[in-house]
């Protein structure tokens, strides 16, 4: 499939993370500019630990299977391969075998045969735990050096694949490949690299792509198209009404990357220090200068997150003026008494559980850092307990309730009354995982850690 003589690979991203919906008609434009690949990222850290600690997707199945009987059918009709990366949002097999039933039932409704490879990343605590032995592990800022004991609390280990894995199920056969945990940018770059663009402007384009329209002057509109040559690539909207410019171009290296210059990948660095953006015209632009500096050893990072506790949630209104005067002084006396209750009421002390106050409308976004002055016209107070299990934290939050409902300031000489947002007034979250692992392993090779297999049907 490696094709020398290829001037330029075109590359169609929909939008930045499948199930969150696209015009049918912005598609009909996407193929009409001739992609010879469509990708698309299923999934991300974003929305926290939850999706990989527990395992679930983010969005339900009704918008991610609205999504990919468009795209699958735009595959088919211009014969072109369709990636899709970190499936189920958090890239675990669970994630992988969900999306690829999803599309083994589109296909069999729309009379489809495309061939299928799913991508799994999920790791065995036990192989980690033999990377580590053998001192192939090596920690990211900020954690520290990993130890055994964090491996095995994970409930599910994800490694980050790159570009890889998705050339080599393409090069199997694979039209439509279904990839576990993978670099946002690898679903983009796979096909260019395998057709011998080279890395630099590859990787450049690939990391401007990967949530969609973002790099536009109006991300609403979905989709984003790449031209990638052997000198850079061109990059413009999908929507006729909506550009890209120089600025939101040469902006998105400042997206979710430490260093707007360097962006690291498991098979090295893109370095974009002397790459120029040039507006070819009011909605395209043109991108130079982009290199791309191999890693003498491939690394692949490691995401893992386990269950930190279990949680129970209440919030009450506050419109109590004497309550917004000084809201902070309120919430200490308001902390002192919480304590002091639960130990009356269920001999729990500090350190046996935790809880949190976050004033909506008083610095629950910003904190300290946050500019305005004045008392707020109302509060929103969301108490957040967290103890080792589910009984205990309702429990206590249900020993709080009173005092969330009426406590006074020390001014008043009655006790007020606030507004709970439901009745009950406490929601059990259930468990409440966090991330542990942000670290790289060395790998032997770009495709150890990760396996495939072809067909759409899930594995046992």
């Amino acid at each position: 499939m490696t094709t020398p003589t290829t001037q330029s690979v075109k590359v169609f991203v929909p939008i930045g993370m499948l199930g969150g919906g696209f015009a049918e008609t912005m598609v009909e434009r996407g193929m009409e500019l001739g992609p010879d690949v469509i990708a698309v990222d299923g999934g991300s850290t974003d929305s926290g630990p939850h999706y990989l600690g527990s395992a679930t997707a983010k969005s339900p199945a009704a918008s991610i299977a609205r999504d990919l009987r468009l795209l699958l059918r735009a595959a088919a009709r211009a014969d072109v391969p369709l990636i899709v990366g970190s499936c189920g949002t958090s890239g675990t097999d669970t994630g992988v075998d969900w999306v690829a039933g999803i599309v083994t039932a589109i296909m069999a409704e729309e009379g489809l045969d495309l061939p299928v490879a799913r991508i799994y990343s999920e790791q065995r605590a036990d192989d980690v735990q033999g990377y580590l032995a053998a001192g192939l592990v090596h920690p990211l800022s900020p954690l520290g050096e990993l130890a055994p004991e964090t491996i095995d609390s994970c409930t599910h280990i994800v490694g980050l694949m790159g570009h890889e894995p998705i050339v080599e199920a393409l090069q199997a056969g694979a039209q439509v490949v279904l990839a576990g945990r993978a670099t946002d940018t690898s679903i983009a770059a796979a096909v260019p690299l395998l057709r011998g663009m080279p890395a630099g402007p590859t990787w450049h384009a690939s990391k401007i792509v990967e949530c969609g329209a973002q790099a536009t002057t109006n991300p609403r509109t979905g989709g984003i198209f790449a031209t990638i040559d052997h000198e850079g690539f061109t990059i413009e909207a999908v929507d006729p009404d909506t550009a890209c410019t120089p600025t939101s171009v040469a902006a998105h290296m400042l997206y979710e990357n430490a260093d707007p210059f360097l962006l690291t990948e498991p098979d090295g660095v893109l370095d974009v220090r002397n790459a120029t953006y040039r507006a070819l015209d009011e909605r395209r632009v043109r991108v130079e200068g982009s290199e791309f500096r191999h890693a003498a050893q491939h690394t692949v990072k490691l995401e893992g997150a386990r269950i930190a506790g279990y949680q129970t949630v209440s919030f009450v209104g506050v419109r109590e003026p004497l309550v917004l005067a000084d809201p902070e002084r309120w919430v200490e006396v308001l902390r002192k008494y919480l304590f002091m209750r639960v130990e009356q009421a269920l001999g729990l002390t500090e350190g046996q559980f935790d809880f949190d106050l976050r004033l909506y409308g008083h610095n629950a976004v910003l904190g300290k850092l946050d500019p305005a002055s004045g008392p707020p016209r109302e509060l929103g107070v969301m108490l957040v307990v967290s103890a080792p299990d589910q009984p205990t934290a309702t429990a206590i939050a249900q020993v709080m309730n009173p005092y969330l409902l009426h406590m006074p300031t020390q001014e008043m000489d009655y006790l007020p009354s606030f507004a709970f947002a439901a009745s009950p007034a406490e929601t059990e979250r259930g468990a409440s995982y966090e991330f542990v692992l942000n670290h790289v392993v060395d790998s032997p090779t770009p495709t150890a850690l990760f396996r495939t297999e072809i067909g759409a049907t899930a594995h046992v």
